[in-house]
């Protein structure tokens, strides 16, 4: 859970660093949004391949490698003289994370019964989503007091502690004999259906998201310090919908996907057609956060039941997909912007987040037809 919550601070903390590093290394503040963008396609590329080159190594050294990898990643970017020095930093620890979340997954649930994986699942995605909550937060409060390179080599302190307690306490065992080695429910087309429904509700959520802030202040009419404060209930209300969706996990696995698809439909398609209301905005924008955490977590016990093959290249293939779906959205979001206005954002984010619950509902459809009601 600790290792979890530092990668994905450390992922995201230059998203409220972004004008300290652009004047501090002098560059552009979209040259230092590529820290984020490529952060992500990197992620995306390198999840499949890394997991498939590291897939008889025990797991135990897999991770102690790759938090030394984050630890001496956050170092050198702290230090870094220069933008290109930070960016290799990034890219470092993005390699990391790919094949983390690939990893991570399968060990954890796997010193567990079959029973309670769902809600290690869930506590797992807590702490990932604590990262938006907590650590992006007091990131950027520390980066305004005494400059970028203090939150930026935090996470090596964090990572050490991970990275000491799994060096002594996990076991070493061939990856292929774990007990989360391979899906407890085999099946090809269900892994497919996740797939696609992940990558679109990434997509979806993303074109909008992306932009979030200018929707608040242009279209709901907020105040910036306002703007603020709705972002942190955002991330609050993230960490509840996990904290729900993820009681669901276990009895009722593809209910819980489901679920929480359509939360982020109905936020986005809410925003686009009753955002300029100012109180129905801050409904729908706690119903979108309450649904982004979710849709990642059941992705992820998803693949954990349906694998047609080992989990950790299941898990890997989803996060990728993911990631790709993140930069997809972003890359769409700026095509409509300029042609539709920040709300047509969010309704093309809607639409293709509909679009997820129709492959979801599609699936389900299959399974009854096939195997009778589940």
């Amino acid at each position: 859970m600790l290792a979890a919550f530092t990668f994905n601070t450390a992922e995201n903390l230059p998203v409220g660093l972004l004008e300290p590093i652009s004047e501090s290394l002098q560059v552009s503040l979209s040259a230092v949004g590529l820290l984020v963008t490529g952060y992500g396609v990197t992620v995306a590329l390198a999840s499949v391949p890394l997991a498939h080159a590291t897939r008889s190594i025990p797991r135990r050294h897999v991770l102690t490698g790759l938090l030394t990898a984050l630890i001496l990643a956050s170092v050198v970017a702290s230090l870094a003289p220069s933008y290109w020095l930070l960016l290799a930093a990034r890219l470092l620890t993005a390699l990391a994370q790919a094949l983390f979340w690939a990893v991570m997954g399968p060990v954890a649930v796997g010193l567990f019964s079959l029973r309670v994986r769902g809600r290690v699942v869930g506590a797992l995605s807590v702490a990932g989503s604590l990262a938006l909550v907590l650590g992006v937060p007091a990131g950027t409060w520390l980066g305004r007091q005494g400059g970028w390179q203090l939150p930026i080599a935090l996470p090596a302190g964090l990572g050490l502690v991970s990275l000491v307690t799994i060096a002594v306490l996990l076991p070493t065992s061939r990856p292929e004999e774990q007990p989360a080695a391979y899906g407890s429910s085999p099946d090809t087309r269900q892994f497919r259906i996740v797939l696609a429904a992940g990558m679109l509700s990434a997509t979806g959520t993303f074109s909008g998201f992306t932009y979030v802030v200018k929707f608040l202040g242009d279209v709901s009419r907020f105040a910036p310090d306002t703007v603020s404060v709705l972002l942190v209930f955002f991330g609050v209300s993230c960490l509840a919908g996990v904290g729900v969706i993820g009681a669901l996990l276990n009895r009722h696995p593809h209910v819980a996907m489901t679920s929480a698809v359509v939360t982020q439909a109905v936020g986005m398609l809410g925003l686009y057609a009753a955002g300029n209301r100012p109180a129905t905005a801050v409904v729908f924008l706690v119903l979108m956060g309450g649904a982004l955490g979710p849709v990642f977590m059941t992705t992820q016990n998803e693949m954990l039941l349906c694998a047609p093959g080992r989990t950790d290249i299941a898990l890997a293939a989803n996060s990728g997909a993911y990631n790709a779906g993140i930069a997809a959205g972003a890359a769409l979001g700026a095509l409509v912007l300029p042609l539709a206005g920040v709300r047509g954002t969010f309704l093309a984010g809607g639409l293709l987040t509909v679009g997820s619950c129709a492959v979801l509902i599609g699936g389900w459809l299959l399974r009854h037809r096939d195997h009778g009601p589940l």
